[in-house]
């Protein structure tokens, strides 16, 4: 069974870098993120990937999603990377333990089973994943990733 909390999140401010084909190959938009963060030696927080595109509608080849790192307030942005704000509102958030390719068939669950019998819809279209551990630092089984859907009441009988 699926869990799922409905969260009040703050606005976010994230560096990204674009990355434009299938989701699953966003690795290297990341790569180059954390080159030019690592060179400007900016500190960041949770890595973050923001999607922009229904993958049930638009073709893999033109998905456009953005690898990003939350970071402070005052940050200076450095060149080649965009900022961008997650807006402050309410949430939709399930977790998934375990490997990335899990991922897909975690939001189908969310999106597809969850959505249309909790009241609520997918508001803006804004869908993201906060990364809370790496590759880097953590087997492939324990990776742990939120995900979060910004919601709106649905049209009607929404609780």
């Amino acid at each position: 069974m699926l869990q799922v909390a409905i969260e009040e999140r703050p606005e976010t401010r994230v560096f990204t870098v674009r990355h434009v084909g299938p989701y699953n190959q966003i690795g290297r938009a990341f790569q180059t993120l954390h080159e030019i963060v690592t060179r400007a030696g900016l500190r960041t927080g949770d890595l973050v990937g923001i999607f922009h595109d229904d993958p049930r509608r638009t073709p893999p080849a033109q998905l456009r999603s953005d690898a990003g790192a939350i970071v402070d307030a005052d940050a200076p942005v450095p060149e080649s990377l965009a900022e961008q704000r997650l807006p402050a509102g309410r949430y939709a958030r399930t977790d998934h333990v375990g490997s990335y390719a899990g991922l897909g068939g975690v939001w189908t669950r969310l999106l597809d089973e969850w959505m249309p019998q909790s009241g609520y819809r997918v508001d803006r279209g804004l869908t993201f994943e906060i990364y809370l551990n790496t590759p880097g630092t953590v087997p492939e089984a324990e990776l742990r990733t939120a995900l979060y859907a910004h919601i709106a009441r649905a049209a009607k009988g929404a609780p």
